[in-house]
Order: C-alpha cells, then structure tokens, then sequence
C-alpha cells in the first residue's frame, strides 16, 4: 500500500487499546490557559463518549496531548473522533483568540496496544507526562491528567502494578 511518507501511517482495524498522541501546529501553546484545556478535555472526553471509546489515561498539555483508550467494536471510529476534536477545538480555541482559521493541530500519531506490559508502562507513561515535561512535581496535582482519577478510580493493585512500569524506555512520539 502506497503511503504518504512524511506522514504517520494510520492503520485502524483491529479492536483493543490504542494510545494517541498529537501536537500542535509547529508546537505552538495554543492551550495555554485553564479555559482551553477545560474545553479541549471537554470535547475530549464528550467524543470518547459518543464514539464510545472508554479512556484509560490522558494528559493535555499546552502543545499536545496524549490518551489510551479501549476501542469499540469498531475502532474505525477513531479517525473521526479525532477529525472532530480537532476540528471543533480548533475553531473555538480560534475564537478565543479572536484567530479564525488558523491552523491549531498538526498531526496525530495512533498505535494499537497488544501487549499488556507495553500497555501498562503506557498507562504509567501518559499518567506522569506532565511531570516528564516539568509542569508538575506530582502528577496528582496536574488537572487536565488522569492521574488523580486513576488512582480513585483503579483498584490498588492495578495501580501498584502500573506505577512500577518504568517509562523512560517507552517509544512515544513525544517531542514538544
């Protein structure tokens, strides 16, 4: 199959768990106020929810953001979950900064999870982004993450499992 080869190729076939991860256009901090990031995290999880992909862990940060989430029985859906998010993101953050069509996302980047180690050093991985990238000392304390929600939310041992995933050998796109 010929592909555009500058671009992540996006092969969304098989159920399971997928983690995204996309950036801004030219790593711009276009969500750099709580409003923002209240209405990206809003239409975030408004879409996981229509398209009925149930997030596992998110973290978004100023110029990207990444999640893990349980595809439906059709993970075709993905795409189209995410041209939205963009595309309504866009035009409202846009709004906000009184900047009509502007360009806001660049690219997004999918991978489907089929072990369950690479999925918890993953889970771990998303849960303590905005530590790797210096926001946070603590990644409980970080509002637009998941890490708070997942340890009221996941049983202990789970979280004690995936907290002891080291992370700094995940391959995640994650240069911003």
């Amino acid at each position: 199959m010929d592909h555009w080869p500058h671009a992540p190729l996006h092969q969304i076939t098989e159920t399971g768990a997928y983690m995204v991860t996309a950036g801004t256009y030219q790593r711009a901090h276009f969500l750099s106020t709580d409003s923002k990031l209240a209405l990206f995290q809003g239409l975030l999880f408004e879409l996981a929810d229509k398209y009925q992909w149930r997030l596992q862990a998110w973290a978004i940060l100023n110029n990207h953001y990444h999640f893990l989430a349980i595809s439906p029985e059709s993970p075709e859906s993905l795409r189209t979950m995410l041209r939205l998010l963009h595309s309504l993101s866009a035009q409202k953050i846009n709004a906000m900064d009184q900047s009509p069509g502007r360009r806001v996302w660049f690219q997004y980047w999918d991978s489907l999870i089929t072990y369950q180690r690479s999925y918890l050093a993953r889970l771990h991985y998303v849960h303590q982004n905005p530590v790797h990238h210096g926001i946070v000392k603590d990644a409980r304390d970080y509002q637009w993450g998941s890490a708070s929600w997942f340890e009221l939310n996941a049983t202990p041992a789970l979280v004690k499992t995936a907290q002891s995933f080291k992370i700094d050998r995940v391959k995640v796109f994650d240069d911003f």
